[in-house]
């Protein structure tokens, strides 16, 4: 069978306009806890696509981490590709993509560090090997071998022999969203879509996609 006969139609569901909330954030929290009662294997993995000044595009898989009314929280180290690109271009967008419930949630918008408190509070109660691996990594830098991540390790774990500090250089993001798309599969590819757009008075217009 060649990739162009690989194929799944979708059947599991429908969504109509009368079962959104007003508020997508609130319509986004109730498919998150449909997720989690679905026991999905990875209901907080999302991929964040960010674009260096030139508008090079590059994405990659990251963990939702926290979520209110400003927006999309998620944590990585400030030097890393991503924490350049944002620094330079701070519109980035998310996506959700639940394949067991036939959906996909796309987030747009613009991310900022949130604060050095917030980060701390985050890092503290992160497992010790993650806390030290967030000093071991140079994120996104290129290394000879993985030797140098096994010697750097050893070298933290006796540098930090109790509790291991924030770094500097490492804490969270939070996408604050303007367009915030809710899609579920159905059969024949004709897929309901709706679109949430913040307006200047900070409601949301909801309109239907065809897809």
């Amino acid at each position: 069978m060649s990739i162009a006969d690989l194929r799944k139609d979708y059947t599991l569901a429908g969504l109509r306009r009368v079962e959104l909330e007003v508020n997508p954030i609130q319509q986004f929290q109730k498919w998150f806890q449909q997720a989690l009662d679905a026991r999905l294997p990875e209901p907080t993995a999302m991929t964040l696509a960010t674009a260096d000044q030139k508008g090079r595009p590059s994405a990659r898989i990251v963990l939702l981490k926290g979520l209110d009314e400003q927006g999309f929280i998620f944590f990585t180290n400030y030097e890393s590709r991503k924490g350049r690109e944002l620094a330079g271009n701070p519109n980035a967008s998310l996506v959700f993509y639940w394949a067991e419930l036939e959906r996909q949630v796309r987030v747009s918008g613009t991310a900022g560090r949130i604060s050095r408190e917030e980060s701390e509070k985050y890092f503290t109660g992160r497992p010790r090997g993650h806390q030290l691996g967030a000093w071991v990594s140079t994120q996104s830098e290129v290394i000879t071998r993985r030797a140098v991540l096994e010697t750097r390790l050893k070298e933290f774990e006796q540098e930090y022999p109790g509790d291991v500090p924030l770094p500097p250089y490492w804490g969270g993001y939070i996408l604050s969203p303007v367009e915030i798309e809710f899609w579920q599969g159905r059969p024949n590819r004709l897929h309901d879509r709706f679109r949430y757009m913040k307006q200047a008075d900070g409601t949301w217009l909801i309109e239907r996609l065809a897809p």
